[in-house]
C-alpha cells in the first residue's frame, strides 16, 4: 500500500474535494496518512482567497522538497501535487517556479488525477490540468467509502457574481449545478454510510438550478430520504434568496433554522464598490421575511472592513446593520488584496491601522451578540444531534440546530441520534447540558 497525505487549505468545499481526491486514489493503492513524512504522494489542496496565499503554498513546497529529496536518497519517490484554486490561478507559474511539483490540478479537474499519475509514471516531467469541465468532474466521482454523522455534499460550484474583491469566478469558473438525481443518489449513499446531517455546499449554493430545480425543491426531495435528520447549506448570496427558499425554512422541518447569509458591508456606497448588486435595505428586508417565516432562525454573516474607499460613515453603517440584525455569529476580516481582482487596483486603499481599529470594534460588537445568543439558549431544551465522543469519559458532543457544540453525559450508543437536551451553562466556545 502507498501512503497519501492531503493538506487542505480554506473552505468547506476544499475539504469535500480533498476527501474525493482520496477516494479517487484509493483504487490505485493509496491509503491516507496523518502527515507528509514517508508519504508516497502529497497533495496541497490550496485556497486563493487570502492575500499572499500563493506565497504560503510555495513555502510549504519548499519544506516538502526536502522530504522528497530524502525519500529519493533512500531509493523511493514522493509525488508532489498542487491542487485547488492556487493551482487554477497560477498553474504555469507553479510549473516554472517549483520544479519539485510533479502535478498541478485545478478544482474542476481533480477527477483526472489517476490519469495524470499514470502519465507522469510513463513520461515524467510536469503534468498540468486547469480547465473547467464541471460536468465531467462530477460524472467521474467515485462513491465515498466512509463518512461522519455530518457530511458535506457539493451541489453547486462556481460563481457569476464577480464581486470586485473575490477570485472565485476566476479560480472555480462559472456557476454550475449538479443534476438533482446525482445529488440525491450521493445523498442516499452518504446516509447509508451513517450520515444523519447533510451540509449542501456551493460558492453560491442558493443559486442552485439543476435541471430546473431550485435549492428549495432539492431540499424538499432530500428531506424524504429515510434516516436523514438534518439539512444545512452554505454559502448563500442575498440576491439568490428566493421566495420558495424562504418558504422552505418555514415548511421543511429538516432544514435547520440557521442561515449563513454574507452581507460584507452595511454601506450602500461600499456595497456598490464591491459589486454586490444589493443594498443594505435589501438585506434587511430579506432578514425580516426570513424571521416572519421562521421566527427562531439564527443568522450568520461575513464582513469585510477597510474596503478601498471605506469612510468612517461607511463603517458606522456596517455597525448599525449589525445592531439592527443581531447575529448569532459572524466572520469578519480586514480587506486584503486578492491578486487579479478589480479592487486590488483601486488607489483608495485604507490604512492598515484604520482597518485594524475598525475590525476590533466590529468584532467586539459581534462577540457581544454571539455571547447574548449563546446565553439565550441556557434553560432551553433543544434537539441535539450527537456526533462524537467528548474529551471526558462518558461524554458526547453534539450540535444544536444552530450549530452550537454541546457537551452532554450520554452513552456512546447515542452517536448519530437526536435527543432532547436541556442547556445548563455556556463556556467560551460551547454549551453544556443534560439529557431530558
Amino acid at each position: 500500500m502507498k501512503k497519501l497525505f492531503v493538506k487542505t487549505y480554506g473552505c468547506q468545499m476544499n475539504a469535500y474535494d480533498s476527501a474525493r481526491m482520496a477516494d479517487l486514489l484509493a483504487p490505485l493503492g493509496y491509503v491516507q496518512a496523518d502527515g507528509p513524512d514517508g508519504a508516497d504522494m502529497v497533495i496541497l489542496n490550496t485556497c486563493h482567497i487570502r492575500e499572499k496565499a500563493a506565497e504560503k503554498v510555495y513555502s510549504e513546497i519548499g519544506r516538502l522538497r526536502v522530504l522528497k529529496a530524502q525519500k529519493a536518497e533512500g531509493g523511493g519517490r514522493m509525488l508532489l501535487a498542487v491542487a485547488g484554486c492556487v493551482a487554477q490561478a497560477e498553474g504555469e507559474e507553479i510549473v516554472a517556479r517549483a520544479p519539485a511539483v510533479d502535478l498541478v490540478v485545478g478544482p474542476q479537474s481533480y477527477h483526472r488525477l489517476p490519469e495524470m499519475i499514470a502519465r507522469f509514471s510513463r513520461e515524467g516531467g510536469h503534468t498540468l490540468a486547469a480547465d473547467f469541465p464541471a460536468l465531467e468532474k462530477f460524472d467521474a466521482l467515485l462513491e465515498t467509502k466512509e463518512t461522519g454523522i455530518s457530511a458535506f455534499l457539493t451541489v453547486q460550484e462556481g460563481c457569476d457574481k464577480f464581486c470586485t474583491f473575490c477570485v472565485v469566478p476566476y479560480t472555480r469558473g462559472p456557476e454550475h449545478s449538479r443534476a438533482p438525481q446525482a445529488v440525491l443518489d450521493e445523498a442516499r449513499h452518504l446516509v447509508d454510510l451513517g450520515a444523519r446531517e447533510l451540509v449542501l455546499l456551493g460558492q453560491n449554493v442558493n443559486a442552485y438550478n439543476g435541471g430546473g430545480w431550485s435549492l428549495a425543491k432539492l431540499c424538499e426531495a432530500l428531506a424524504k430520504i429515510d434516516g436523514l435528520q438534518r439539512i444545512r447549506y452554505t454559502t448563500s448570496h442575498p440576491n439568490d434568496m428566493s421566495d420558495d427558499l424562504i418558504t422552505a425554512h418555514r415548511d421543511n422541518d429538516k432544514l435547520m433554522p440557521y442561515l449563513h447569509l454574507p452581507v460584507q458591508s452595511g454601506s450602500d456606497a461600499t456595497l456598490e464598490a464591491m459589486n454586490r448588486k444589493h443594498r443594505a435595505a435589501d438585506y434587511l428586508r430579506i432578514v425580516d421575511r426570513l424571521r416572519a417565516a421562521r421566527p427562531d432562525i439564527a443568522l450568520t454573516s461575513d464582513f469585510i472592513v477597510g474596503f478601498p474607499g471605506e469612510r468612517d460613515a461607511d463603517f458606522e453603517a456596517t455597525l448599525q446593520l449589525v445592531r439592527d440584525v443581531g447575529f448569532a455569529t459572524a466572520f469578519s476580516f480586514k480587506y486584503s488584496k486578492r491578486p487579479g481582482t478589480p479592487a486590488a487596483a483601486l488607489r483608495s486603499q485604507v490604512a492598515e491601522d484604520v482597518k485594524s481599529a475598525r475590525l476590533e470594534a466590529l468584532q467586539a460588537l459581534l462577540g457581544r451578540q454571539q455571547h447574548d445568543f449563546d446565553d439565550g439558549q441556557i434553560g432551553r431544551t433543544l434537539p441535539v444531534l450527537f456526533e462524537k465522543p467528548g474529551r471526558k469519559t462518558g461524554q458526547l458532543v453534539g450540535r444544536t440546530p444552530y450549530l452550537q457544540p454541546v457537551h452532554v453525559e450520554a452513552p456512546s450508543a447515542m452517536i448519530g441520534q437526536l435527543a432532547s437536551v436541556r442547556v445548563e451553562r455556556r463556556t467560551a466556545n460551547s454549551l453544556h447540558g443534560s439529557l431530558v
